[in-house]
Formats: C-alpha cells, sequence, structure tokens
C-alpha cells in the first residue's frame, strides 16, 4: 500500500513549522510579549500576537485588514530576505517594536502597518513603495524602510501625532497630508547600489540580514549601502515558463570579486557622515598562510548600542576581526579588539555586545573551546558557547553546550566573589533557547517529548504560550549513539515492527553533516520524523554528526581544511561500520545515502569515491563544483581557487565523475539561488560524457527550501519508490507499516 499520510502532512504542515510560535519580544518591563504564529498547524497565515497576564491576543490578522492595491505582490527585495531566512509562510513573517514594545510595524506585500499593543485596530501608513524591512525607530516616532533600493523615514502617526490619528479606523489613521512627512535618506546612485540592505554574503553566509540601526535617541541611523557592480551576474530563469526573462543575481562565487559594503550615520534629517572604515589590516595583524588578503571585505556586524555604534570588520581570508568603536559625531573608529586566528575567526552570534553600564560581551577561543568574555569573566571552562541573546541590565543571557547534542539556556550576573556569577537556566535534554526583557524570560524548548514555550517571570514559570504544530503521524524513536574512536554522535532509527535478531535490513544514511548545523541532538525535529518514516518503510536509517560540526571544539571544525569532503565522509563511513557491529540490523550489503545541499554533495561524493560501502545515493542541491559557491564559505576552508586549485579540484565532484558505478539520483530547484542548478548540470554532463548512467530529476519554480505541497510530498514518495527499487525494503513476514 503507498505510503502517502505522513509525506502529505509533511508538505502540509510546511515541514511541521505551521502553528509555531517564533520572534519573541520582550517589553523592557517584562510585561508584554509579541510574537508571530499562525492559528493552527495547517494554516500559513501568520499573525501578530501578544502574551499579557498570561493570555494571549490578536494584534494583527491580515485576513481582517482592509483590502489594499498591491498587497499580494511581494517585492523582490523582501522574496530574498525571505529566502536567505528560510521563510515559508504567508502573513505577518516579521515585524519590528519600538523600545518599550507599545508600537509594532509590519509589512504585508509591501504595505506598511502599524499597532499598538494596547488595544485598537492596525492602520496603514502611506508610503513611497513598497516597503522592505521596516523598523520603529526607539521612542515609536519614525519608522523607517526600504523600497527600491532607498532608505526612507515615515512618521507613524500615532505617537507625536495622536491628535491627528483615529487608531480604531483603518481607513483614517492620521492626517498625512505633510504630517507622516515620508522622506528619503539615502538614494541608490545607481541600480547596483542599495541603501539599507544586506549583500547576498552577509545575509545567506555571514547570518547578517539587516543594513540599519537606529539609534537609541531615535535621531539617526547607521546605514550599509551596497554597491554590486563589481559582482559577477547569474541568471536565474524559469524554463518551464519560456516567456519569461531570467533573473539576474549578483553572485560572489568564490576568487571573484565581493560586494563592496560601506557605512553612513544619518540623521533623521538627512545630514550624512560617512564611517571612515579601515581598508586593511596591518601586516602585523594579518597571520600569513598560503593565501593572505588583509583587505576588510566583510562587514560581520554592526549595531548602536548605548555606548554608541559598533561594527565587526572581517577581511578577505577571515583570519583577521576588528571590533571598533564609531564615533557618531566624526565618524571616525576606535579599535575596541583585534582578533586573528590561523585558519579564521568566529565570533559567536549575538557578539559583539554591551551591557547597560558598557561591559563588552565578546567572543574568545579557550582551550579548543569557542566561548564568550564578559568584563573580565570568561564563561565556565569546557563549555561551548553557541549564541549570545542579549542582556538586561547587567544580566548576560546566552545558550551554551557541555554535550554537543544538547542546547542549554545559561545567563551571567556580576557577584561580588561569593560565585562565578554563571547559572544554568535549563534541565531537561533537547534544544532550549530564550528571549528576554525586565524580569521575564521567554523560554523555547524543542526535546524529545516536543516543543514548549514557557513565560518565566523572577524565576518562576508563569504561563506557556501555545504551540499549535500538528504532531506528526509517526513519532521518532531514535537510539542515541555514541560511535568510533572519535565518538561521533549518531542516532540509528529502526522500524517500530522489528524484532532484534529477525534478519537484517537495508541501509540508509541520512546526515547533514556540513559546517554551521547539527542533526543529531536530543530534540525531535522535522528530519527526525522523515528518518522515522524511512525506517518504518523497512530501513535501518543513520545519521552521523562528524568533523566540521559545530560543538565539539575548534580543531573539530578545522578539520576540513583543504578538504570540504574526505574527512566528513570518513567519519560516516566509521560510524556505519561502528554501529553494523553492535547491531544486527543493519546489512552492509545494501546501503544507501540521501542528502540535501551539503549533504547532498556528501552523497553524491559517497558513491563516486566509495562504492564499496555506498550502493545508491540521492543528492538533492548538490554544490559539486566548489568554485560555483560562493566566497565567504568557500574560502573559509579552501582558500582561493587561483592560489590553491588543488583543494578545490579534491573538493569538487564533476572530476571524478568517471568513478560512478553505482545509481545516483540528482535532484535540483531550477530557482534555487543559493545552490544553483549549475552545479547538478555539470556534473550530470560530466557523467553524461564519461558514459555513467544517472537519474536527473528537476524541480520546477522551486529554490533551495523545498516545502511546497505538492513537491515536498512527492519527492519523498519518489525517494521511497528508487531506494525500494534498488536495495529492497521487504522484511520477511512483517510488512512495513502505513502512514
Amino acid at each position: 500500500m503507498e505510503n502517502t499520510a505522513l509525506p502529505r502532512q509533511f508538505a502540509r504542515t510546511r515541514r511541521f513549522s505551521l502553528g509555531v510560535p517564533r520572534q519573541f519580544t520582550v517589553s523592557p518591563d517584562g510585561e508584554r510579549v509579541l510574537f508571530t504564529r499562525s492559528v493552527s498547524g495547517g494554516d500559513p497565515c501568520g499573525l501578530l500576537w501578544l502574551y499579557e497576564n498570561g493570555a494571549e491576543r490578536i494584534l494583527a490578522d491580515p485576513r481582517t485588514l482592509p483590502p489594499t492595491a498591491g498587497a499580494d505582490e511581494i517585492p523582490a527585495a523582501e522574496k530574498i530576505r525571505r529566502a536567505r531566512a528560510g521563510a515559508n509562510t504567508a502573513g505577518v513573517v516579521a515585524y519590528a517594536t519600538d523600545r518599550e514594545a507599545r508600537l509594532a510595524v509590519f509589512s504585508l506585500g509591501g504595505t506598511l502597518w502599524v499597532v499598538r499593543t494596547d488595544g485598537g485596530a492596525p492602520w496603514l501608513i502611506s508610503t513611497a513603495g513598497p516597503a522592505v524591512d521596516p523598523r520603529l525607530s526607539p521612542d515609536g516616532t519614525w519608522i523607517a524602510y526600504v523600497t527600491d533600493g532607498a532608505l526612507r523615514v515615515v512618521r507613524t502617526g500615532g505617537t507625536d501625532t495622536t491628535d491627528t490619528a483615529d487608531t480604531t479606523n483603518p481607513a483614517n489613521p492620521a492626517d498625512t497630508t505633510g504630517r507622516t512627512e515620508d522622506r528619503p535618506l539615502a538614494e541608490p546612485e545607481t541600480r547596483d547600489v542599495t541603501y539599507g540592505l544586506a549583500d547576498h554574503t552577509a545575509a545567506e553566509s555571514i547570518g547578517r540580514s539587516r543594513g540599519y540601526w537606529w539609534s537609541p535617541q531615535s535621531d539617526a541611523l547607521l546605514v550599509a549601502r551596497v554597491d554590486t557592480s563589481m559582482v559577477r551576474r547569474w541568471y536565474i530563469g524559469d524554463p518551464s515558463n519560456p516567456d519569461r526573462p531570467p533573473r539576474s543575481v549578483p553572485y560572489p562565487a568564490a576568487g571573484t570579486p565581493n560586494a563592496e559594503t560601506s557605512l553612513s550615520l544619518i540623521t533623521v534629517e538627512g545630514a550624512r557622515t560617512p564611517v571612515q572604515l579601515p581598508r586593511a589590516a596591518p601586516e602585523e595583524h594579518s597571520p600569513r598562510g598560503l593565501w593572505n588578503d588583509p583587505a576588510f571585505e566583510y562587514v560581520v556586524t554592526a549595531g548602536w548600542e548605548s555606548v554608541g555604534p559598533v561594527v565587526s570588520l572581517q577581511t578577505r581570508d577571515q583570519r583577521t576581526m576588528w571590533v571598533l568603536a564609531v564615533d557618531p559625531a566624526s565618524g571616525g573608529f576606535e579599535p575596541l579588539s583585534v582578533t586573528t586566528d590561523k585558519d579564521w575567526v568566529e565570533c559567536r552570534p549575538g557578539t559583539p555586545l554591551h551591557t547597560a553600564s558598557g561591559t563588552p560581551v565578546t567572543s574568545v577561543v579557550r582551550d579548543d573551546v569557542r566561548t564568550i568574555r564578559i568584563g573580565n569573566a570568561f564563561a565556565p571552562a569546557g563549555l561551548h558557547v553557541r549564541e549570545v541573546l542579549g542582556t538586561a541590565g547587567e544580566r548576560v543571557f546566552f545558550t551554551a553546550s557541555e554535550e554537543p547534542t544538547e542546547t542549554h539556556v545559561w545567563s551571567y550576573t556580576p557577584q561580588d566573589g561569593s560565585g562565578s556569577g554563571f547559572v544554568r537556566l535549563t534541565d531537561e535534554p533537547g534544544l532550549h533557547t530564550a528571549t528576554a526583557g525586565g524580569g521575564t524570560l521567554v523560554l523555547d524548548s524543542r526535546t524529545a517529548a516536543g516543543h514548549t514555550v514557557t513565560v518565566v517571570r523572577d524565576g518562576t514559570p508563569t504561563g506557556r504560550i501555545k504551540v499549535l504544530a500538528e504532531e506528526p503521524l509517526i513519532t521518532p524513536r531514535p537510539v542515541h549513539l555514541s560511535l568510533g574512536a572519535r565518538e561521533l554522535r549518531s542516532q540509528l532509527h529502526l522500524p517500530s515492527w522489528y524484532e532484534p535478531g529477525s534478519g537484517k535490513l537495508p541501509v540508509l544514511l541520512s546526515p547533514y553533516a556540513g559546517p554551521g548545523m547539527q542533526v543529531v541532538t536530543a530534540a525531535r525535529a522535522w528530519h527526525t520524523v522523515v528518518r522515522q518514516w524511512f525506517a518504518e518503510q523497512g530501513f535501518a536509517v543513520l545519521v552521523t554528526d562528524g568533523r566540521g560540526t559545530p560543538g565539539r571544539g575548534v580543531e573539530w571544525q578545522r578539520a576540513i581544511v583543504g578538504d570540504r569532503l574526505g574527512p566528513v565522509l570518513d567519519d560516516q563511513i566509521d560510524a556505519l561500520h561502528a554501529a553494523a557491529a553492535r547491531y544486527d540490523a543493519l546489512d552492509l550489503g545494501r546501503v544507501a545515502i540521501r542528502g540535501w545541499s551539503f549533504s547532498g554533495y556528501l552523497a553524491a561524493g559517497a558513491v563516486l569515491h566509495r562504492p564499496d560501502v555506498f550502493h545508491a545515493a540521492i543528492a538533492g542541491a548538490p554544490p559539486t563544483d566548489r568554485r560555483l559557491y560562493d566566497t565567504y564559505w568557500e574560502e573559509r576552508y579552501l582558500g582561493h581557487p587561483d592560489v590553491q586549485p588543488d583543494q578545490y579540484e579534491r573538493s569538487s565532484l564533476p572530476p571524478y565523475a568517471h568513478q560512478l558505478s553505482r545509481p545516483l539520483m540528482l535532484v535540483h530547484g531550477l530557482a534555487d539561488d543559493n545552490v544553483v542548478p549549475a552545479h547538478t548540470l555539470r556534473l550530470s554532463a560530466a557523467l553524461l560524457a564519461a558514459g555513467r548512467p544517472h537519474t536527473v530529476l528537476p524541480l520546477s519554480g522551486t529554490g533551495h527550501l523545498v516545502a511546497r505541497e505538492g513537491t515536498a510530498d512527492s519527492l519523498l514518495l519518489l525517494e521511497l519508490d528508487f531506494l525500494k527499487k534498488l536495495l529492497g525494503s521487504e522484511h520477511p513476514g512483517v510488512p512495513p507499516r502505513t502512514f
């Protein structure tokens, strides 16, 4: 019987992401919590909510707002922002508040809306064009937004202009004849220039999604200007609609020019002061290697704190990072710290940061551990800090791991000598994070049992924000393992109907295994559900986080420098053999591997390089040619392709196409502008030239994220059919369960 129920649920719920509360904001007094969430696990429309006094209420429901012209047309820049953030919902996708969380602003299809958190209907703000990334000034007077590459400001019509506003009537929110004062602060000089937006590398690889930051006094902004005129253009077309022209994408592939990012301080009156950033690190601050480029090409972080504007710059070779304090009057800078590393400098997300009194929170490496320093205090030894969440006065909140499969919330409070000041706030195994404000902490916890959001006030749980996601039709039941000499963290999924000793099962490896993400954790996630579904069809499914993944130390991450594939593949094989030695169920004569993005690359590489171990592979969106991926990720591990071409050759797959002797399915979204379809097409062409049969499945109109109903579910079923035909999954006397 065809197993379609779970794949359909998986696609319909957008990977079980619908109905999940996210993007929490806690007011400074701790009384109000804002968040976005749809009304059910099957509804893709996001609403803006408020949690207050133990109860939830809707602040803005897009389906009840008056229709506006063009509201269904999402601006191109906003589509790109959503794709970079992995957003796959509609409605209120993002919002911003003033300092006190009394006002919130959001955009719908480029139309701009504001709502009070103390009651009243949202009101529409007239803008000069479709609004992208709107953000309120801290005092709630102004909204900054980007349209057609220009940064503009407009009055809210609900604070200083409350005398002209009718907040209960969205059709007449304010006197807009001059009082909203919509004005440009910075307009692009050419079509290749934008103000207030992050460039591709910053948003996709560095993790900086913003391009402007308000001053605490609400009188000025720190603004990024991005010039992509020197960046190579790639063209992403839609072959299923040949009447549509291809989309031009400035893509900085390895070894090619990056976008140029500069910064300015601009007042709300339009006065501009350029920030005088250094162009390059001095020689004494630039560790030498085979390839060395001391030019400061990356704006890694930026912000405007109580101490003033603070900016982090990184050199092209990523071995040097400067943290600068910027003088808001002159635009000059003073270095706050200089960090170097023989391979690359990596700052913890959320740093640098300052407490209310100005105490710095910075990233450091101590004894092979990426951690933080708060003033003169270091996080406890051996604690791998994942992210700094923020501050409340002098208290600092962050997440960290003692065991790599778990992430817990910690806090630090300065002590008078009676203790260290570091306290772990969560206990249950899982992945925990938090948002703080005043004496309130919103704990967002994912464990083996599911997902909960708990509101904690002054250390005492006072309520929960509802998680409305659907319960999966299958309950994951992974066995947690530590395998081999390297104690590789792994999970083994066996069918719920399997009886030990009753026979062998074909093996399916389903890892990610790339830098920047772990999938072997103590939490239930969409990928654990999918792995269990494959197991129920008659497979033993093994997943392993090997070298290169985070949470295991600096040298663990550095193991892939110079070779993106070899160490990762070795770890998968070592874990497979160690698991098979422990569990008789694993049939090493029938082993397949599947994956997407980095793990798609790993899957294709597995059958090319180790056909003695792997008998079939499914490779989705694989970055097969390392020269085609972006500067930041590739040059970090492989250097410059013109200086170290052997490393790119060794880590790419087309040069080894002639080695294919096992069945390989290549899958790629034709609208993917992250891992462009050329990766799959070049490997396929090399395979064809070598006379190596293979399968190619193009996904029309699909980007890098495959979550659309009718595509995500069908793809799972096609993968299952491919694997069953090649490996078989029948088990004597016991039919696979139907989901």
